[in-house]
């Protein structure tokens, strides 16, 4: 089993010394993804945009691993503030609602305050 880096191109996986993915045999693990539009590396204020941009960007680390987000089995999400969850959910069933991953939530400190959401998934290609 071959093991494949996948790099978006943003300046933090080259600071901090990691892959935005890692494909080994058919299992890929896509490190915590925030709601950077990497092609700009800027980030809008609002939570649900940032979601939504977050799947935009794991959705196409799946494409370079040749996979979909049908082939996620788990998600974690980290939010600075729990309280604003809720607000993502219309966007995380766009995404999410026919898949349904196995999936965490939990509020911790982000490494950038303008940061608000963060999401990671585990895939599994068939």
């Amino acid at each position: 089993m071959k093991r494949k880096l996948i790099s978006s191109g943003s300046t933090f996986e080259e600071k901090i010394g990691y892959s935005r993915a890692v494909v080994q045999g058919n299992w890929i693990f896509v490190s915590g993804t925030t709601g950077y539009d990497y092609e700009t590396m800027t980030i809008s204020d609002d939570i649900v945009e940032q979601t939504e941009q977050c799947l935009k960007n794991i959705k196409k680390t799946l494409e370079e691993a040749d996979a979909s987000l049908s082939d996620v089995v788990r998600v974690t999400y980290i939010l600075p503030d729990a309280k604003k969850f809720e607000q993502c959910w219309p966007v995380l069933k766009k995404y999410f609602g026919k898949i349904k991953p196995a999936a965490t939530m939990f509020s911790g400190g982000l490494a950038d305050e303008n940061m608000k959401i963060e999401i990671q998934v585990t895939a599994l290609r068939e």
